[in-house]
């Protein structure tokens, strides 16, 4: 096994092990992928302020999303097909989060159910609702959540429709994987996978499958999502569901001032500055380019978060320091986990772990809650606005 000391190094196992579908799943955005390219790029524009002298001793990353102890200001996101890139990847995902102090999201795409991921595992995790057109699944959906005990409901707002993903259009995306001649030449290459797959609990979408009337095989995402996907979600849907849950809600897929303005009215607890990891509207912003628009829009109201483009514990620094309570990570993680299942997850988490307290204490801070835009050089197109404005 090589030396792992970033998440490249991760991603890099990962692309060897885990088959092509599954892969261009996780690594690819919609369209020309402009927004999913721009999501790393623009951290890249941000510089950091160096300071020395200053005391470094006693550092800590520990604070708090929702209200929530965490080791450090980051949650797993909610990844649909987790359990395709590692068998039972759901249940070692939110096993290693647990470990490790930071929360994890459990997808309403997952392979592994509510219920598989809850018995096999101690601490509470958080549950991501995707809005469908059969009101009495969502209601099921919601109920089987607060049975598992979740902690928190976390509603996508920005997946009513898919984004057009030429790769998975040309891959055939399915769970588990349908046998072509193409798919089985990439799978006879991937043995390792193959063998702990048919040890899995499950390879279908497990919070699906059996409990949508009239669904028996939903095997195919794109086909699935589009008949059932609710076009017609708005916010006065979204304060329905609000209700209904009673209890911490969190809103993702939040890229608009405007749009943040109006979650704070609906009585979210938090949201997600997102842009679905550049997966649904190609030429959007990236979520660190808006997150100042945002923050200067609502960050006295309500407790915002940012994922999309998170590759590194400088990237959660930047984020923080322009003003986010907390951070998702998604692709970080799931290279993590197709590479060496829960121990990649756990090395994912550590390898972020040490670059933000390292970075901390070059920026000579000694608390994420000392973060701010004191610590940054930022370029001046930064802030939500056009180049030309």
């Amino acid at each position: 096994m090589p030396v792992i000391t970033n998440i490249e190094d991760l991603k890099r196992i990962y692309e060897r092990r885990v088959p092509r579908m599954f892969y261009d799943y996780a690594e690819s955005g919609s369209w020309t992928e402009q927004t999913f390219r721009d999501n790393t790029h623009d951290f890249e524009k941000i510089r950091l302020r160096q300071r020395v002298a200053v005391d470094m001793a006693g550092r800590s990353t520990a604070s708090q999303m929702i209200g929530q102890d965490v080791a450090m200001p980051v949650a797993l996101a909610p990844v649909g097909l987790t359990g395709m890139q590692h068998a039972d990847g759901e249940i070692k995902a939110a096993r290693a989060a647990a470990e490790f102090g930071v929360p994890f999201t459990l997808s309403t795409m997952s392979i592994n159910s509510i219920e598989d991921v809850a018995g096999a595992t101690t601490q509470p995790f958080w549950f991501q609702l995707y809005t469908m057109k059969d009101e009495d699944y969502v209601g099921r959906l919601i109920q089987r959540a607060k049975d598992a005990k979740c902690s928190a409901l976390v509603i996508t707002l920005d997946l009513q429709i898919l984004g057009q993903r030429h790769k998975d259009l040309k891959n055939g995306l399915s769970a588990p994987p349908k046998l072509t001649p193409k798919t089985i030449a990439n799978l006879m290459t991937k043995w390792a996978w193959g063998i702990e797959m048919l040890g899995a609990k499950r390879r279908n979408f497990g919070n699906i499958v059996g409990h949508v009337d009239g669904i028996s095989d939903a095997s195919s995402l794109g086909a699935w999502t589009a008949e059932q996907f609710d076009p017609s979600l708005d916010w006065g849907k979204i304060e329905k569901l609000i209700a209904l849950w009673d209890g911490k809600v969190i809103l993702k897929g939040i890229l608009d001032a405007e749009d943040a303005k109006m979650a704070a009215n609906v009585g979210a607890d938090a949201i997600v500055v997102s842009n679905h990891g550049g997966r649904q509207l190609d030429g959007a912003l990236s979520s660190i380019q808006m997150l100042p628009a945002i923050m200067d829009a609502v960050g006295d109201q309500i407790e915002v978060h940012l994922d999309s483009g998170i590759r590194s514990g400088q990237d959660i620094l930047k984020a923080l320091a322009l003003g986010a309570k907390g951070t998702m990570i998604g692709r970080a993680f799931v290279y993590g986990l197709g590479a060496m299942g829960q121990a990649g997850v756990t090395k994912a988490l550590e390898v972020l772990h040490r670059e933000l307290d390292t970075t901390m204490a070059l920026c000579g801070e000694k608390s994420v809650a000392d973060l701010g835009r004191h610590n940054l050089l930022i370029p001046e197109d930064f802030g939500g606005r056009w180049m030309d404005q």
